[in-house]
């Protein structure tokens, strides 16, 4: 039997934020950006989550060769502090020419800004020492039905993903499928979808998935499921822990604090998948209650899924396999059920 995973942990700097939502004002002051960094190793992360212009701030504005500089700057003072950059995502959601989406735009224009942006973006994870671009495809869908045509948009998103691979022959390329927000209906939103996608492109090998749990729980499927498909196909590339109460806009609450016996399945299938001993992450993309306070930093949502993970980790470890395999022999799916909560609260 191989020896236990050493899990290794990351999240995003958007995972410290203002507390703000579309309903109110900030209820915290700012937290500088650059400080945020400093605080990743004192609460057990190794791996830090980057968007383009986290590396490279107000990026649209400067020269190529201004942008390389910098991020290079980003990537040494990352190295200094014992951080790892897990992967660098082009933010394509905020500039004037998404508002249609990038890749899947109707505008000849903004589509050719698009295929700029991407190229920019596997040159900013190579310069900050990250092999691998997720792929968040977030306005590329439709606000009506009629709005596109999907069959070209799909052809377009995989000439996107093409010209990625193309540009590096070294990056990786990772999709993170969400079905719905901000569009009202996304491409690519499932697992299924982005690794179909995957197996098309140039170089397969190269295209994986980033999994996150309210992601799928939007799609109405389950997350350990989901992640279970990923690894059957060898394409998991990340995770993004967090959990949803229902169906509706993208919560990112604590992971386990909506469904416990969700979580578990999803740390199960991970530890019986093998995830992690490459040296995948666990990342976590959650957010702190508005109500939480006005000090910052605001921290222990981090700690708290953190914590979670781990105490699950505990509970997968223990849980007593061959009763669960004489259970399914037996299809006593009852007994097994029974078992299986009785583990989670304690009790056996």
């Amino acid at each position: 039997m191989q020896s236990p995973v050493n899990y290794r942990f990351s999240f995003g700097p958007w995972n410290i934020n203002e507390g703000a939502d579309p309903f109110g004002p900030d209820v915290r002051a700012s937290y500088p950006h650059t400080k945020k960094f400093e605080l990743f190793k004192s609460l057990g992360f190794d791996g830090v989550q980057l968007h383009d212009d986290d590396a490279v701030p107000d990026i649209e504005s400067k020269s190529a060769a201004r942008v390389m500089e910098e991020a290079a700057d980003f990537g040494r003072m990352l190295q200094s502090t014992g951080l790892v950059p897990e992967f660098v995502a082009p933010r394509l959601w905020f500039a004037p020419q998404t508002i249609d989406g990038t890749i899947t735009s109707n505008s000849a224009a903004d589509r050719a800004w698009a295929a700029d942006r991407l190229k920019q973006c596997v040159d900013v994870a190579r310069a900050v020492g990250s092999r691998a671009v997720v792929l968040w495809l977030a306005r590329e869908g439709t606000y009506i039905r009629e709005a596109k045509n999907p069959r070209e948009a799909y052809q377009r998103l995989l000439a996107g993903v093409d010209l990625m691979l193309a540009h590096d022959p070294t990056i990786e390329i990772w999709i993170e499928p969400k079905p719905n927000e901000p569009v009202d209906l996304a491409y690519v939103p499932t697992t299924g979808h982005a690794i179909a996608l995957a197996y098309a492109t140039r170089d397969p090998k190269r295209v994986k998935v980033v999994i996150e749990s309210a992601h799928a729980l939007l799609a109405g499927l389950d997350p350990s499921d989901e992640m279970g498909f990923a690894l059957a196909h060898g394409k998991l590339g990340s995770i993004h822990l967090n959990d949803q109460n229902g169906l509706k806009f993208d919560q990112d609450k604590n992971f386990g604090s909506v469904n416990l016996r969700a979580a578990f399945n999803q740390v199960l299938v991970l530890e019986e998948g093998g995830y992690g001993r490459a040296g995948e992450f666990v990342g976590l993309d959650v957010k702190a209650m508005r109500t939480q306070g006005t000090a910052v930093p605001v921290i222990s949502h981090l700690k708290t899924s953190r914590a979670i993970f781990l105490r699950l980790v505990d509970k997968v470890r223990t849980y007593d396999r061959e009763l669960v395999q004489r259970l399914r022999a037996e299809r006593d799916y009852e007994a097994l059920e029974l078992y299986t909560l009785q583990h989670l609260l304690g009790k056996s």
